[in-house]
């Protein structure tokens, strides 16, 4: 065989594609459903927003699909639902798995990749985040202009040159802020996690011009922009990350910031999704 004739290997990014395609074959199998609309991942605390969505169709545990494992972090379940939201249909998955759990990329973002895989052309990420800023208030729910990937990964391998110039969909920022006009937009600064920031991490934070700090979105969006998807981000302000520079931080008591807000967060969902 000619050097112009062979087979050369599959990249990694291929391979998780072929895999994604697996998952999404038998989610449809699963679900009864021939396509879908919309993918959402519900982060931290979110995994009740679920049921407010709208009429779920069907429910099955995400281990069942190929190339899934249970997310371990507080406030994520392996719960994965169909769900009519409106004329819409969206596979939620009611939980995510992080770099910290000692995932390679390509897990990471298997989610995003079987949701398109699957007909969605709609991304949805949620969770939570410290704020960086003074102006926003925990609880309050952040539209995700923008990402600093500080991750020092990506779920792309080989020459994947991918725009992110608008990752998170500006048509989709304004279909949210549709629903609630009182939306306040802000940067994402990703890091790898699962310890927090020190102080002076936190400050060089700021200076970069982050809004928020948190452990997930950056590569899910990645994913999904280079497979052709828009991106919805949405995260809540569970703390307010500058405190800890004066206070230790409490994880379980940011969860139920979010949680209180979960039904919510829910309808905002719901109604920003049948716009889309």
């Amino acid at each position: 065989m000619s050097e112009s004739t062979q087979v050369r290997p599959t990249t990694g990014t291929a391979q998780a594609k072929e895999r994604a395609v697996q998952a999404a074959n038998e989610l449809h199998s699963r679900t009864g459903a021939d396509a879908f609309d919309a993918v959402v991942v519900l982060g931290s605390g979110w995994a009740d927003a679920a049921d407010a969505l709208g009429s779920v169709e069907a429910e099955l545990d995400m281990t069942e699909l190929p190339g899934f494992v249970a997310p371990t972090a507080a406030g994520h379940y392996s719960t994965l639902r169909s769900i009519l939201v409106g004329d819409k249909r969206a596979a939620v998955f009611c939980g995510r798995t992080h770099l910290y759990e000692k995932h390679d990329p390509m897990r990471i973002v298997h989610a995003v990749r079987t949701g398109v895989a699957a007909g969605a052309s709609v991304v949805v990420l949620t969770g939570a985040a410290g704020s960086l800023r003074t102006d926003f208030s925990v609880g309050q729910p952040i539209v995700v202009r923008d990402h600093i990937n500080l991750t020092s990964t990506s779920p792309l391998s080989g020459p994947d040159f991918v725009d992110l110039t608008e990752a998170y969909s500006p048509r989709l920022r304004t279909a949210a802020q549709e629903v609630d006009p009182s939306l306040a937009e802000g940067v994402y600064a990703s890091l790898l996690g699962p310890q927090f920031q020190t102080p002076a991490e936190l400050s060089m934070l700021r200076v970069a011009g982050a809004d928020l700090v948190g452990r997930s979105f950056a590569l899910e969006t990645i994913a999904a922009v280079e497979m052709g998807a828009e991106v919805l981000g949405l995260s809540v302000v569970s703390n307010d990350a500058m405190s800890a520079v004066f206070e230790p931080f409490d994880s379980l008591k940011a969860l139920d910031v979010v949680r209180q807000r979960a039904q919510h967060l829910g309808r905002l969902l719901s109604a920003t999704l049948q716009r889309s």
